[in-house]
């Protein structure tokens, strides 16, 4: 039997392609960052309907913030007299007053309305309270009082706070109710009132029966 010799064998073919490198795991940064991003839009999705809802049931429906409430008083007198004064609107905005004005500061009782209207004539602030005001919220009050500014009891004011310079006045829900600052930062200056570069620093300091039913 002949020998078997075999051909010439058949050259290789290409080399295969290395694989793609898989793509980088998820870092965990990312992962933290995304799960607080979630968690966040959980958080406002829940609280921002609480706020508006509380707000909206204290204003009866309205998510109105403005000073579309603010009344505004003309032709006020600005006459010194040492007689008792009955005003037309309690606390007054303005109109004939005592000589004296009262001292700025945080009262625990009324003050004398005559007095007071004095330092309204001096473009101050004048916040009052009723009785049904909490001393949390007295103090959070204080906390906003103008140097320029008066804070005390009103018991006979209908409202639970109310803020007064001359010529304007807004009654509020509250010591929370955000219109208190926008009204602060609309008349805070005492542009209103006809002498508001005066001041109510060294005026009288004491207290009487001003917003107290008699």
């Amino acid at each position: 039997m002949g020998e078997f010799f075999p051909g010439p064998s058949a050259p290789p073919g290409p080399a295969p392609l290395p694989r793609p490198p898989p793509p980088p795991p998820r870092t965990r940064v990312a992962l933290v960052i995304g799960v607080l991003g979630a968690a966040l839009v959980v958080i406002l999705a829940v609280s921002i309907p609480l706020v508006m809802g509380v707000w909206n049931e204290r204003t009866g429906g309205s998510s109105r913030v403005d000073l579309a409430d603010v009344h505004r008083f003309g032709g006020l007198s600005a006459d010194h007299t040492t007689d008792d004064v009955d005003y037309d609107h309690v606390p007054p905005p303005g109109g004939p007053h005592d000589p004296a004005w009262q001292d700025c500061g945080v009262y625990d009782a009324p003050v004398r309305d005559e007095n007071t209207v004095h330092s309204l004539e001096h473009g101050t602030v004048w916040i009052t309270y009723t009785d049904d005001v909490s001393d949390e919220d007295i103090d959070d009050l204080a906390g906003v009082l103008p140097d320029e500014g008066i804070l005390s009891p009103y018991p006979a004011q209908e409202a639970p706070v109310i803020v007064t310079v001359w010529a304007r006045q807004l009654e509020l829900d509250g010591a929370d109710d955000p219109r208190l600052e926008l009204f602060l930062i609309e008349y805070g200056d005492g542009h209103t009132a006809p002498e508001p570069m005066a001041s109510c620093v060294g005026g009288v300091t004491g207290t009487a029966s001003g917003g107290v039913d008699i």
